[in-house]
């Protein structure tokens, strides 16, 4: 097909829940491409001599390889590409924020929409996890054991890699799930997580271990870990998963949760089905989430289907600034979430027996940008409006958790908690790498599972005995 008729064929919708139906059911929202419309959307690709979509991407999938297999008709192919270099595609294919990495690279963008890449990688893992044969003979065993602290994104991309070069990987989880931010922070409507289960058995058929309700600075420390444990190397990825509070007065009312606890509470335990299950969960006739990222978005979207009328995200910027996907923002606007925006809490109100009733809030407005480039939110005199609502959810942010870095002094952070490596994911301790956002602060999932690939890369190198970190340089 020539590329004139190829930049003829329109980007393909992706089929999701009527709003009106999802907005009272947990149920996976885009329901994925039927294979002709795949194949439709593939053939969109124009087959780019320098593929800029690559250099996008954080794992460096490469993109036009797999989108032609699925022009082609070769899934199987399609499939080994990705999986070549994407461990968790079924997920990234979900949640990867595909419209400011690879798909806004695409030169299809300056005459029109991008592949969608994102659609393609999703329906090319799905069909994967059903149909592909898994096959070839397992990596000749190194003798060498790895120990990956945290089984989120980084730290389960990074023992896949490990294990396909032939290194015994334990993960230890804090959790009683491995999945980390996947399973406890992203919600079952995003992504289901039978997906997450499919793709980790896939990885545990590698030969990963997972050893899960571990705390690594508690139940077994980093020194242990080399030590008695046994473990040439550990890859520190245990997250940002601290919350972060607005500090206003009123926040421990009874009704106010960080977006982390009620988060937790709904995805990883189950607690849209108390009392079947036994984690119980506030819900209420009204909600109000704060913030403007992905986390609140989930957080206002899950308050929704509790049965919040209303639910509503308060920001303190305008909805050109929000950090949210904006295909999140989309669907919660068509499932009835309410925005205040240019708006900023400034005291949670409480009722007689110490429950949540209200928050005041004042009127924002934009001045200069600041340092992140957004435009800068000032408080507008004598503009304080009240918000009634009976369950407030903090999204705000996260930091990185003390426990393990407190229990290691010889682990060198920043003034912020996060851990410091070098240009090798080395940190000041000699055979301990770490990556996600335990070193670059809150992300997201593809930039955290760049992080596990890239480190492994670093430890296989270490393993085999070449000095590439600065801790070597100065031993």
């Amino acid at each position: 097909m020539k590329p004139a008729e190829r930049m003829k064929i329109p980007r393909q919708s992706m089929p999701e829940q009527e709003a009106g139906e999802r907005a009272r059911n947990f149920q996976e929202v885009n329901t994925g491409l039927a294979r002709e419309a795949a194949r439709l959307e593939a053939q969109r690709c124009l087959r780019c001599k320098n593929a800029k979509c690559i250099a996008g991407c954080p794992v460096g999938i490469d993109i036009p390889a797999f989108i032609e297999a699925v022009a082609e008709g070769d899934l199987d192919k399609a499939a080994a590409v990705l999986y070549e270099a994407n461990a968790l595609p079924g997920i990234t294919g979900r949640v990867c924020p595909q419209e400011t990495q690879c798909e806004v690279r695409c030169i299809r963008v300056g005459k029109g929409e991008p592949v969608a890449i994102g659609y393609l990688e999703r329906f090319v893992a799905d069909w994967a996890r059903e149909s592909r044969k898994e096959g070839g003979a397992p990596p000749r065993p190194t003798g060498k054991n790895v120990a990956v602290v945290g089984g989120g994104p980084a730290g389960l991309t990074c023992a896949g890699e490990l294990a396909k070069k032939g290194h015994s990987v334990t993960i230890f989880e804090a959790l009683h799930k491995v999945g980390g931010v996947l399973v406890y922070g992203i919600p079952e409507f995003r992504l289901p997580k039978s997906i997450i289960s499919q793709e980790v058995a896939g990885l545990e058929a590698l030969g990963v271990r997972i050893v899960c309700n571990t705390v690594v600075g508690q139940t077994v420390t980093i020194d242990e870990l080399l030590g008695a444990e046994g473990f040439d190397v550990v890859f520190i990825a245990n997250g940002a998963g601290l919350p972060v509070f607005l500090g206003i007065p009123g926040e421990n009312l009874l009704g106010v949760y960080s977006a982390n606890e009620y988060l937790t509470r709904v995805n990883l335990m189950g607690a849209f089905s108390f009392p079947a299950c036994e984690t119980p969960v506030l819900s209420s006739a009204e909600a109000v989430v704060v913030g403007g990222g992905n986390t609140a978005m989930d957080a206002v979207r899950t308050a929704r289907r509790l049965g919040a009328d209303p639910a509503t995200l308060v920001y303190r910027r305008s909805r050109e600034e929000m950090p949210a996907r904006i295909e999140e923002v989309k669907h919660a606007e068509q499932e009835g979430v309410q925005f205040q925006m240019l708006a900023n809490p400034v005291e949670i109100l409480g009722d007689e027996d110490g429950w949540v009733r209200a928050v005041r809030c004042v009127r924002m407005e934009l001045g200069e940008p600041d340092e992140s480039g957004r435009r800068r939110p000032i408080a507008v005199a004598d503009s304080e409006f009240e918000v009634p609502c009976q369950v407030l959810i903090e999204a705000v942010g996260t930091r990185a958790n003390p426990v393990l870095t407190q229990t290691t002094p010889d682990l060198a952070t920043n003034r912020w908690g996060y851990i410091e490596i070098d240009d090798n994911h080395m940190t000041s301790i000699r055979g301990v790498f770490a990556g996600g956002d335990i070193v670059r602060g809150a992300a997201t999932v593809i930039l955290a599972m760049g992080d596990g690939k890239q480190a492994a890369e670093a430890i296989d190198r270490y393993l085999a005995g070449k000095r590439a970190s600065m801790a070597d340089e100065t031993a």
